[in-house]
């Protein structure tokens, strides 16, 4: 079983750098802005909601307040840029950083909480930074902060007349956010989390700190949220509470896991995959109407995915792999 273990993490990574480069050869035949636009954003959700999945999936601690930390990420990146003059670079890693302590010191009340409880009390604080961010002048309030362009730029990471260096860094953090959750998986945090997601009691007993292994997984997941927060903000030169803090953004982190396989290492990416492209085709195609037919197609779509394959999609590539060993057995 630990060389079938060893062997599936080896294929694991060898997968992901194949579909890495791949990826990285894309915009050599995608010119259409409006594609590579897709393309960025369904990179970043890969990459936020395998954030996501490292507390949520792995953890088993259900947070649908992930939206915060990418409005933490976002705003700490910009109001150092716009009123201090600091590179985004220095701004994405201070944003990253405060987003993991408030994490942690949100986690100090909350992890106290179970079920539906924990997932309330996640909704209700980031409504809470929502409003608290509407109503705070110095960060623009609900005006927001429009972020000066001066020119194309790795330095400042600004650019006007292309989107392939936001394409590359979406790429980059999706990467990075696969390979953290990779690396974890067979640590001994990994172990902890999904003992603790099986059965918190059991795994107390067996010396796992229960407490302490929540308060790692929020602090990663929100650090990698916040990147991508901060990532976004760049890419839109423009934020204010509502474009990044509202609650479809922690929906959109949880979606594609949910959708992929939750507590999985390919559900995100699978996920993301399927989920945002729809999103924005039916959005873009459909949407016009202004009767939300886009949104009933969307939802329609999500709900039979769910109910065919409950497990997620990644169930599909397991039952497959199932049968083929079962027929080799048979031989």
């Amino acid at each position: 079983m630990d060389k079938n273990f060893a062997a599936r993490r080896r294929r694991d990574l060898i997968i992901a750098a194949v579909l890495a480069g791949l990826a990285a050869l894309a915009p050599l035949f995608v010119k259409d802005v409006y594609v590579q636009n897709i393309l960025i954003l369904t990179l970043m959700y890969a990459a936020l909601s395998q954030s996501w999945n490292i507390l949520s999936g792995y953890c088993g601690q259900i947070s649908l307040g992930h939206a915060l930390y990418f409005g933490i990420g976002a705003y700490t990146t910009e109001l150092l840029f716009t009123k201090f003059g600091v590179l985004p670079w220095f701004g994405m890693l201070g944003g990253g950083m405060i987003a993991a302590l408030i994490a942690m010191g949100l986690g100090y009340p909350f992890f106290r909480l179970r079920g539906h409880y924990f997932v309330i009390a996640t909704i209700v604080i980031a409504e809470i930074g929502l409003l608290l961010f509407q109503n705070w002048e110095w960060a623009g309030a609900a005006m927001g902060i429009t972020i000066p362009i001066r020119g194309d730029s790795w330095l400042k990471f600004q650019f006007l007349r292309t989107k392939l260096p936001y394409f590359y860094f979406a790429l980059g953090l999706c990467c990075l956010a696969w390979f953290v959750t990779w690396w974890l998986e067979d640590s001994k945090w990994g172990f902890w989390w999904r003992a603790v997601k099986d059965n918190p009691e059991a795994a107390e007993s067996l010396g796992v700190v229960v407490f302490n292994s929540k308060m790692g997984a929020a602090a990663v997941s929100a650090f990698l949220v916040a990147i991508g927060g901060a990532f976004y903000a760049q890419f839109l030169a423009y934020i204010d509470p509502e474009s990044v803090m509202g609650f479809q953004f922690s929906l959109l982190m949880a979606l594609p896991a949910v959708l992929g396989g939750i507590g999985t290492l390919w559900g995100p990416v699978l996920g993301a995959a399927i989920l945002i492209p729809m999103t924005e085709l039916t959005r873009s195609y459909i949407g016009g109407s202004g009767r939300g037919v886009d949104l009933i197609v969307y939802g329609a779509l999500i709900v039979a995915i769910s109910l065919a394959l409950p497990q997620g999609l990644v169930s599909l590539f397991s039952r497959s792999r199932a049968k083929s060993q079962v027929k080799g057995a048979t031989r």
